[in-house]
């Protein structure tokens, strides 16, 4: 699939993204959790050898194959999908960066297990997320993604195997000489964009479509976010809004993978910042039971934009990571419902607990379920003193 050379550009420029995550720089010593998939096996050997010239101290654990999820999800007991092994939580409490490289050998495997089940895990497990994301606020851990082409991908997308490489190399930069010095100057690119936008003063955001009609308050103390080194592509400028204010209908036009099931056409009306109605061309009913995985579930806790000078995805590719990136013609706007990111509020990270977090309209949930709008949109902001400005049009940023 990829060449020697190739690869060690990947491993490369997953150093660059886990470096630029995390607050503190790593120091020889540190423990990074390599967790892949069983087809990226040859990118996880060419990290695992670069982790080891950085000093670093590597942890490869590989997860579970489809087969195994089909098993556990669907012939698991209560106790067997809930059970925490004994040493899990002071493990995840020393890590210092985790590097996932997600490579799917199926994504409809699951298709047919009740997501009331899939969801009972991941609430179970949901404390270790809450770990990590501590010790990120204090600049102890970092992590960084991405995903190493599969046939399942490639045949999701309607791509050949080639034409989804070639997505691949071109939105990680992997086809230029030095992908982490082209990175970096993504990420001068877009400093400026969210210097511009953290010095507005906005009240609330409208997203206007051919099918949405959203508004979403930033809220209190937030700090616009992106290309911070966590996703690999990653070109998105996001925050997570004050979950309280959002109001109207969100349409999301790309289709999306979750947990085995694919949907299409997702429809959400919100009212008093909850999803009083979902709909879905395709899957929704599986939509409508994600919403109800637990009290958060059904509200906000991302707002994102993708510039489309910046990204140059402009192809389905079945799967979040690329397709929430999405350039093309009009950029692109997505929302996540379930979990906000803590690192999106602008005082200081290590005293926003649960209840400031309460406080501050961050909503909290086992589910962060990314949901896609690619069509021309206008976003306005209504400024605290009533100006109104276009921030987002044609699918760029509307910045000097």
């Amino acid at each position: 699939m990829f060449t020697e050379k190739e690869l060690r550009k990947y491993a490369e420029t997953m150093w660059w993204g886990l470096s630029t995550a995390r607050t503190k720089p790593y120091k020889p010593g540190d423990f990074v959790l390599l967790r892949f998939d069983a087809d990226a096996l040859p990118l996880a050997e060419v990290m695992f050898e670069l982790l080891l010239e950085k000093g670093i101290n590597p942890i490869p654990r590989q997860n579970m194959t489809s087969s195994m999820e089909v098993s556990f999800y669907g012939k698991g007991t209560e106790n067997q999908l809930t059970a925490i092994p004994a040493g899990d939580t002071e493990f995840i409490g020393n890590l210092n960066g985790l590097i996932s490289l997600i490579a799917p050998a199926s994504l409809t495997h699951l298709q047919a297990v009740d997501p009331k089940r899939i969801g009972q895990a991941a609430v179970a497990r949901k404390f270790m997320r809450d770990i990590m994301e501590k010790r990120e606020q204090t600049g102890e851990f970092g992590w960084t993604l991405c995903i190493y082409p599969t046939k399942a991908l490639a045949e999701a997308a309607d791509l050949s195997m080639n034409e989804f490489k070639r997505q691949v190399l071109k939105a990680c930069f992997l086809d230029t000489e030095n992908p982490p010095a082209k990175w970096a100057e993504i990420f001068e690119q877009a400093e400026k964009v969210k210097g511009w936008l953290n010095n507005l003063d906005i009240e609330h955001l409208n997203v206007k479509t051919t099918n949405t009609d959203l508004t979403v308050v930033p809220g209190k103390d937030r700090q616009w976010l992106g290309v911070s080194g966590h996703n690999i592509p990653s070109f998105e400028i996001f925050l997570s809004p004050d979950w309280r204010g959002t109001e109207g209908v969100y349409y999301a036009d790309q289709p999306s993978f979750r947990s085995g099931n694919f949907v299409e056409g997702v429809k959400l009306t919100f009212e008093n910042g909850v999803a009083v109605k979902t709909e879905a061309k395709t899957g929704g009913d599986f939509v409508a039971k994600q919403l109800t995985l637990d009290e958060g579930a059904n509200r906000l806790g991302e707002f994102s934009l993708t510039d489309r000078r910046f990204s140059k995805i402009n192809a389905f590719m079945a799967n979040t990571l690329f397709d929430e990136n999405f350039g093309g013609e009009h950029g692109n706007c997505h929302v996540a419902v379930g979990a906000s990111y803590a690192d999106t509020y602008a005082g200081d990270q290590s005293t926003l607990d649960a209840a400031k977090k309460s406080e501050l309209g961050f909503n909290d949930s086992a589910l962060h379920w990314d949901l896609v709008n690619t069509e021309e949109k206008t976003v306005t902001a209504t400024l605290k003193g009533g100006e109104e400005l276009v921030i987002y049009r044609n699918g760029e940023f509307q910045h000097d």
